[in-house]
């Protein structure tokens, strides 16, 4: 009778910590971070003109770029902190011969930011 109330009192624990909603207080969650973290210091030493060897220098490699558009280059950082929504950020910047155009994205310049 003992071995019977042992396996229910197991498989019951067992269904419990299966449960996706149910979270143990006392496990500790990671914050992630994935991708090129961009600083406004860095947003704000792009210029028109620039490089791609100047672009990597200020802002290193780019998480992706695209053989399908070898004029564009993605910089994206995700943050995922525990029990919340992740948050995203993305920085885009085109090329044109070569040099930078324009960028886009989360990201403004400090000198397009409105005064307050």
């Amino acid at each position: 009778m003992n071995l019977f109330r042992l396996l229910i009192t197991l498989v019951a624990l067992l269904s419990l910590t299966s449960c996706s909603s149910f979270q143990f207080p006392w496990v500790y969650k990671l914050t992630i971070q994935q991708g090129n973290i961009v600083s406004q210091e860095m947003i704000d030493k792009l210029k028109p003109g620039m490089t791609r060897a100047q672009i990597q220098f200020v802002l290193g490699s780019p998480v992706l770029e695209d053989s399908f558009q070898p004029d564009r280059w993605n910089y994206i950082y995700t943050i995922a902190y525990p029990n919340q929504e992740p948050v995203k950020q993305e920085l885009i910047i085109v090329f044109e011969n070569n040099r930078l155009v324009r960028f886009e994205g989360d990201y403004v310049p400090s000198s397009e930011r409105p005064q307050s």
